[in-house]
């Protein structure tokens, strides 16, 4: 059941992908990096179906990703991602108006990503990658230690560079962004608008501090000893995790506890567990 729900996932997110390429990149000569990128790019001196150069390019990353990375799951969830948008990108040529829906470029730069990166975020919530940039980068992250977010801009640089040799360095400029935009859109869709807050509290009463977080917020918190570097003191030290609109009431209750402690208030994508989402253990 679990599998058969993320392969809807990636089939959707595949679709997405590919009429943000139909209707918003491929007319604006958008060529944002990856394989697809790459096909944009032969496209244009040649008639080779795009769909197709992106299924045939990915063969060897597959063979890569399937020396260095491994995992059956990994290559099966790959493979249905790519092949499906492959198809999706050249069935939607004979829906799809060729000329796209704008030729102002701005809005087919935005609006490229947003869509595109929707897509890219879904596939992701499948737990299946587009191939492409995706095994490059992560290939580059294990062998040469290269983070993710640099390797995904080496490769996919690399191609917006050509893109501008041949589209011109307008729309190059413009691809930077759509590819800014969908890392953006890309990471909320896969993991959700839901920001938790995560609370310090260094407190002289953790006793009375916590016990009103327990009966005001109804949320855990976690006792941990600290001392001061300076002073040598011996100090309690809580970790709460509260929503954002939790974050006013507990500075409340912890200043009507403890008007002389120190607090720290940082950010988490997500909590999961007892009082937020369930922990999926797949």
């Amino acid at each position: 059941m679990k599998n058969t729900r993320d392969y809807l996932l990636i089939t959707l997110g595949a679709l997405i992908q590919a009429v943000s390429l139909r209707l918003f990149l491929i007319p604006a000569n958008l060529a944002s990096g990856g394989v697809s990128g790459i096909a944009q790019l032969i496209n244009h001196f040649t008639d080779w179906q795009i769909g197709l150069m992106v299924l045939v390019g990915n063969i060897p990353l597959f063979l890569l990703g399937w020396r260095f990375l491994g995992g059956r799951k990994f290559i099966i969830r790959t493979a249905l991602a790519v092949a499906t948008f492959s198809f999706f990108v050249d069935a939607l040529a004979y829906y799809l108006p060729v000329e796209g829906i704008t030729d102002d470029i701005l809005l087919n730069s935005l609006y490229g990503a947003v869509v595109g990166g929707i897509g890219f975020g879904i596939v992701y919530r499948g737990q299946g990658t587009s191939g492409g940039s995706d095994i490059l980068a992560r290939i580059l992250n294990r062998w040469r230690g290269i983070p993710i977010t640099q390797s995904y801009m080496i490769v996919d640089s690399a191609v917006i560079l050509a893109a501008g040799f041949i589209f011109g360095w307008k729309e190059a400029l413009y691809a930077l962004i759509t590819l800014y935009v969908s890392g953006i859109v890309t990471e909320t869709a896969a993991q959700g608008l839901s920001v938790v807050r995560t609370a310090l509290i260094i407190t002289s009463e953790p006793q009375a501090v916590s016990q009103r977080i327990f009966e005001i917020l109804e949320r855990g918190v976690t006792l941990l000893p600290a001392k001061g570097a300076y002073t040598g003191e011996e100090r309690t030290m809580l970790y709460c995790v509260v929503t954002r609109p939790e974050t006013i009431r507990l500075k409340h209750i912890v200043n009507e506890a403890d008007p002389h402690a120190f607090m720290v208030i940082g950010q988490a994508h997500e909590a999961l567990g007892e009082g937020f989402a369930p922990l999926d253990e797949d």
